[in-house]
């Protein structure tokens, strides 16, 4: 499960803030009682501070146009949000083949770096050595977007490996047989 930040909630709360008239009405199957006790943690007034706080973490842009303001996502919002959907989602039963990705990223890109080290946990990948990575699944398409978006995914090799020396450790870690 994705790991719940402070900018992650946020983007809910705007989302819940800007479709405020559908987040007052009765979500399908919700009982009544549900849908009163998610009305009272809802506030309203919170809208304009959620997106104060965004904007200046710079993750959204305010414009104005005829009186009317608008909300967009910034370059590096649409990132979070693709950083926070990058999270591991089993593909079913193992096909019994392992993914490797390794990563050589310049020292520069400290940042960058560590921003991959990330997503590929994020995605249930674990560390094998300081730049390669492993799990049985894919990683998922939201990941991959987010590695060109970024730029990374020229610094990233993927493989897919039939059969390892000995993954006994691995095996038990992901709970394989």
């Amino acid at each position: 499960m994705a790991k719940k930040t402070k900018h992650n909630s946020a983007v809910l709360e705007l989302l819940d803030y800007l479709f405020e008239g559908a987040a007052l009405l009765p979500m399908p199957l919700e009982t009544p009682y549900a849908h009163m006790r998610r009305l009272r943690s809802w506030h309203p007034g919170d809208g304009p501070k959620i997106i104060w706080n965004l904007k200046k973490s710079g993750l959204v842009s305010v414009s104005e146009q005829n009186n009317r303001k608008f909300v967009k996502l910034t370059k590096k919002g649409e990132l979070k949000i693709l950083m926070s959907k990058a999270a591991w989602q089993s593909s079913g039963k193992w096909d019994g083949r392992w993914r490797l990705i390794m990563f050589d990223i310049p020292e520069g890109s400290r940042k960058q770096r560590n921003l991959l080290r990330q997503l590929l946990k994020r995605a249930g990948f674990v560390m094998l050595q300081g730049s390669v990575f492993v799990s049985p699944h894919e990683l998922n398409r939201q990941a991959v977007e987010y590695l060109k978006q970024t730029g990374l995914i020229e610094f990233v090799r993927m493989m897919r490996v039939d059969e390892m020396d000995d993954d006994r450790k691995l095996r038990k870690r992901f709970g394989l047989k």
